[in-house]
């Protein structure tokens, strides 16, 4: 029996990435999944890779900044079919890197709109819905860079310590309504993000595996693996939890 056998899964940020991976992995399982993001394209593509593996999902078209947007992304999938099991609230961006003396207004604002109240907006529509069956899991993506400080992100960092303490509170908003709301916190994953630095920089490789004592950069379906088992009943005892998977970097 797969662990999502008959369940709904919503996954932002699904066009590429860890969105994908994820979404491939709950498909995998046996769920019917709902696919989000702002790049159509991409989005298409990876409900194309669920469906050539025989499973079920569909793209929405969803900027997570918009509230009018993310609450028609949930009522699609809850029309479509009949309940929400598992919210996967990835979709997020990196913004510059610049020290904070250099850092654009627009560029903090662009982050947190979208990494921040992204997620908040997606868990405000999410919950309702899980409230209504009584059961339910969230996933957030935050990231290393919302457990510890990392120089020249002041935007991204902000957002992504952001998100755990969003995840806290609502993990202790729901924790007796059967619903349960955790973070991923990645650290260095080979995902368009970091292909997009090392384009212009590929010297900056080798300094992204030295940040991982396992002597490696993550893969995307690391993060996925982590993600459904957080959603799964295997995990029912925990919430409100940040989980580093990272390769040992903050234990450093």
């Amino acid at each position: 029996m797969r662990r999502f056998e008959g369940k709904v899964a919503l996954v932002t940020g699904g066009s590429s990435g860890i969105g994908r991976a994820t979404a491939v992995a709950f498909a995998r399982e046996g769920a019917k999944v709902v696919v989000a993001d702002v790049v159509e394209d991409g989005g298409n593509e990876t409900v194309q890779m669920i469906n050539q593996a025989g499973a079920e999902a569909f793209f929405v078209k969803t900027d997570v900044t918009r509230a009018v947007e993310v609450e028609a992304m949930v009522r699609k999938a809850v029309d479509a079919y009949g309940r929400l099991d598992c919210a996967f609230n990835n979709a997020g961006i990196g913004g510059e890197i610049a020290s904070i003396d250099n850092s654009r207004e627009e560029t903090w604002d662009r982050v947190m709109a979208i990494n921040l109240k992204g997620v908040w907006l997606c868990m405000k529509y999410e919950v309702p819905y899980m409230l209504s069956q009584g059961s339910g899991a969230i996933v957030n993506t935050a990231s290393v860079a919302g457990l510890i400080g990392f120089p020249a992100q002041s935007a991204y960092v902000a957002s992504k310590h952001g998100v755990i303490g969003l995840t806290k509170s609502a993990a202790l908003d729901c924790a007796r309504s059967g619903i349960r709301v955790n973070a991923i916190c990645p650290g260095v994953i080979r995902t368009p993000m970091i292909g997009r630095r090392l384009e212009t920089k590929p010297q900056r490789e080798a300094g992204y595996i030295a940040m991982e004592p396992i002597g490696r950069l993550g893969e995307p379906e690391e993060i996925a693996e982590a993600v459904v088992w957080l959603c799964s009943d295997a995990a029912s005892f925990v919430t409100g939890h940040p989980m580093a998977v990272d390769g040992g970097l903050v234990a450093r």
